[in-house]
């Protein structure tokens, strides 16, 4: 596995003017995660998470500060650069689903591919079945469980073989029993990925399951905890490689 780090965060802040003066969203925040980590990120409303987890995937700017995923500085890139960077790197899974509702669960799945010009239906069909759903393939999102909705978004990001998962909330919309079967769903797939994980989520049960987990607190990194398979990990690496701990 690659010692470099999958994201690498410097110094980022993100600030709104408006006529009545400058909101502070972000202030420097600073964090890196590596291949094969999961990151939950966690806050009380309002923190900054969901604006935090959008300049990551590159789908807003900060007004200061850098984000790397896998070596390319993201804000370097124009749109499109980085719209194709998470094309071909990234994928997404969101509390309400975002499944198209005029697309069955297979078409769904299969669009990702489709859009990069690669061979769709084989692939879609087997991350359908993996994740549970093979009897479900021709079903519109409208006649499938939330829980199964969940399912087809998992298989949507995991189809294109992502490096990086970026999850907001994704059990939010879920009742307790559903959520656990696919946050465990989800972890296995990422195992077999090695792929990394940031995550926002509101569930400590959640946030426990990943290896580290970063509290904001009025848009500032306020706290850093380790559980030990973290620790394990960093004790292994290179001291330039570990993973930073901004308190």
């Amino acid at each position: 596995m690659s010692l470099n780090p999958s994201v690498a965060v410097k110094n980022l802040c993100r600030r709104v003017s408006d006529a009545t003066g400058t909101l502070t969203i972000l202030e420097d925040v600073s964090f890196t995660a590596m291949p094969g980590e999961a990151l939950a990120i966690t806050g009380s409303s309002g923190s900054g998470k969901s604006t935090l987890l959008g300049l990551l995937a590159g789908l807003d700017v900060p007004t200061s500060g850098s984000v790397q995923l896998l070596g390319h500085d993201l804000f370097s890139l124009d749109e499109e650069g980085r719209a194709t960077l998470r094309a071909r790197h990234v994928g997404f899974v969101f509390q309400s689903f975002q499944l198209l509702p005029n697309l069955t669960a297979l078409e769904n799945v299969m669009l990702p591919l489709e859009l990069a010009g690669k061979p769709a239906f084989d692939g879609a069909r087997l991350l359908l079945e993996r994740v549970g759903l093979g009897s479900r393939l021709n079903h519109y999102p409208r006649t499938l469980s939330g829980g199964e909705q969940q399912r087809v978004s998992l298989a949507r990001a995991f189809v294109v073989q992502p490096d990086i998962l970026f999850a907001d909330e994704p059990t939010g919309s879920l009742d307790e029993q559903t959520g656990a079967r696919i946050i465990d769903l989800m972890f296995d797939l990422l195992k077999e990925r090695q792929a990394t994980l940031i995550m926002v989520t509101h569930d400590p049960a959640v946030a426990a399951r990943c290896d580290r987990e970063l509290r904001l607190h009025a848009g500032r990194l306020e706290t850093v905890s380790e559980n030990s398979v973290a620790r394990g990990r960093a004790q292994a690496m290179p001291h330039t490689a570990r993973p930073d701990h901004h308190r």
